[in-house]
């Protein structure tokens, strides 16, 4: 993307290649691969660099409107500071209530909004019901038919509540939104493995 300054204030962006007038002169659409940086800069269009560095994941941060600035010869695309999402719910208080035309069936202490350890671990408990009810069926069946459940079903829907429960407890016990992103973030050793401090539910070996 390319963007057009007149007298140092950004007027208009180009987000493709294409014919257009500056001043009283029009200039054809193959300036944009014919023409170096200099002369494109030379008449005003420069290309939008971005700077990311204030950008965070979405899923745990609420970022700014990005924004572009002309400094030094050169546009930039940046985003302000990211705030980070709620990890724990919030309620509602009294004070809170005062200030509602309607209050309705709240009272003091009701969720008001759910943070990302309500919502990761609904979504953790959801993964675990798919998981499981891949191997329902020789529940069922042991219920209706009174056929032996294979000891390595069992030990594996032991072991993906075990797991569940550990993961709970490692999204509850986290501090803040940086301290669950991290429990969430893939890293590589060595030897090429991919892995993250939470860890995975278990799988059912064929």
């Amino acid at each position: 993307m390319y963007a057009l300054v007149e007298d140092n204030e950004i007027t208009k962006f180009i987000n493709y290649p294409k014919s257009m007038v500056i001043g009283d002169v029009q200039y054809p659409a193959k300036i944009f691969q014919l023409w170096s940086v200099s002369e494109l800069n030379a008449i005003g269009i420069y290309e939008v660099t971005t700077n990311s560095s204030n950008f965070k994941d979405e899923k745990w941060y609420i970022n700014t409107n990005e924004s572009y600035a002309f400094a030094d010869d050169a546009v930039t695309r940046s985003w302000g500071t990211a705030t980070p999402k709620a990890h724990a719910d919030t309620t509602w208080t009294q004070e809170d209530l005062d200030d509602l035309d309607e209050v309705g069936d709240l009272t003091a202490g009701d969720i008001k909004t759910r943070g990302l350890k309500t919502t990761l671990i609904r979504t953790l408990k959801q993964q675990v019901a798919g998981i499981l009810s891949n191997t329902d069926w020789y529940i069922t069946r042991n219920t209706e038919k009174s056929t032996a459940i294979p000891s390595a079903i069992s030990t594996h829907r032991d072991a993906v509540r075990t797991k569940q429960a550990s993961m709970e407890t490692a999204i509850t016990n986290a501090s803040n939104t940086p301290a669950l992103e991290t429990l969430y973030t893939y890293t590589t050793d060595s030897d090429g493995v991919q892995s993250r401090p939470l860890g995975e539910l278990p799988t059912l070996e064929s």
